[in-house]
């Protein structure tokens, strides 16, 4: 039974289906902003937010690039097999790797109407005269699906050519040509997500520019955005969720900027903000024990042995790490869980569009905000803001 602090039922709220934005705006930047600073709320668009960012803010964006996970089969009966990559398993488990993969790989899929793909019967998609991909079932138990094709090929390049948009389920809708550009940032780089780190949707080349130019620092962070991230929490007591993993990739520029921060460290979006607060726990293991394997458990945060570690101690303890193994760029996973009660140890203010009622994203954005987060979302509610992916955002700094 939940205690009354971690009752899932505290973070619901009434969510009609007209206030899901189901496509994008014509700009990136014409969505609306608010503000939340210091217990006040004010509404902006997101053209002013070279007038709220502080000057010597340290912004930190994730640059993972959205895949065409989306794979459609159809059997000799017609009937249609999706097939949705989400983690690659051979010849290579990082994405980059995975993704250069050719004639040959297995990945761990979600598959729609798994019950009518038989084990021995091999799916196949015609993408031109020259070029066709098979998939076959290898563990039923596992999703685990083997992909060939003939060709010298890359495996991004059958899924660019074969896949479809990734869109979120709530959207109801089919991809759109306007999709392949829009649910991606104009910062992505790394393809590796299954869902865009939406909160950097708003931005434009222009305004990175400007905020460059005003004297706001940027720096990239990756975090793979998984499926997981849309996966309801069906616990009443909320920390029984099951926190889904996903694969960060830091660098050292990542933690010099973090110790030579002069003003507040703001995540661009929630995935951001995971990733640095990962790092943190991260470097506070690796204080305890420089063996340490980079991945963040979901209640590392809550452990009594890892708690009292300066920021400063954590980050120089991946220092000395990347130092002794003689490397800039470490990769690791997170399943971290971050709901109220949190202190959060490397973000002092957030980018964040508007979530879904009672899910892991709506307990952070709680978490950062405390119970100011329904008088957050009763305002935005009350002023016709869009939510969810393609909606409208926020600038959250409970500060000042």
């Amino acid at each position: 039974m939940a205690s009354d602090s971690t009752s899932l039922e505290k973070y619901l709220y009434e969510l009609p289906e007209h206030r899901i934005a189901k496509h994008p705006l014509a700009n990136r930047d014409d969505s609306k902003l608010l503000l939340y600073q210091a217990g006040q709320i004010s509404h902006q668009t997101f053209k002013e937010v070279l007038d709220l960012v502080p000057n010597n803010a340290l912004l930190f964006l994730n640059n993972t690039k959205v895949i065409a996970a989306r794979l459609f089969f159809h059997k000799s009966t017609g009937a249609q097999i999706e097939v949705f990559l989400t983690e690659p398993i051979l010849p290579h488990s990082e994405f980059q790797k995975a993704l250069k993969a050719k004639n040959k790989c297995t990945w761990k899929c979600m598959i729609g109407n798994l019950k009518k793909w038989k084990d021995d019967n091999v799916l196949s998609l015609k993408l031109n005269d020259e070029l066709e991909i098979k998939a076959r079932l290898v563990d039923r138990e596992q999703n685990l699906v083997e992909f060939s094709w003939a060709g010298n090929q890359e495996f991004l390049s059958i899924v660019e050519a074969a896949g479809h948009v990734p869109l979120p389920p709530y959207l109801n809708r089919e991809e759109e040509e306007e999709d392949k550009d829009r649910y991606q940032t104009v910062f992505s780089e790394l393809e590796g997500a299954v869902a865009a780190p939406t909160a950097g949707l708003h931005f434009t080349d222009d305004i990175l520019d400007q905020l460059k130019t005003k004297g706001v620092k940027q720096d990239r962070v990756t975090l793979h955005v998984s499926a997981g991230t849309f996966r309801p929490i069906k616990d009443a007591d909320f920390k029984n969720h099951d926190m889904h993993n996903e694969r960060i990739i830091v660098n050292r520029d990542n933690i010099e900027n973090i110790l030579a921060a002069k003003g507040p460290i703001i995540p661009v979006g929630t995935t951001a903000l995971r990733t640095l607060e990962s790092l943190y726990w991260y470097g506070v293991k690796l204080s305890k024990n420089n063996s340490t394997k980079f991945f963040v458990e979901k209640n590392d945060p809550y452990e009594s042995h890892l708690q009292d570690v300066l920021l400063e101690e954590s980050m120089k303890a991946i220092m000395t790490k990347m130092d002794e193994d003689k490397v800039d760029e470490l990769k690791g996973e997170t399943e971290i869980f971050i709901y109220p009660g949190y202190e959060f140890k490397v973000a002092n203010g957030l980018f964040t569009n508007f979530h879904m009622p009672a899910s892991t994203l709506v307990l952070l954005v709680a978490a950062f905000v405390g119970d100011e987060w329904q008088k957050i979302y009763e305002e935005a509610l009350n002023n016709n803001y869009r939510f969810l992916s393609y909606g409208d955002t926020s600038l959250l700094l409970p500060k000042g």
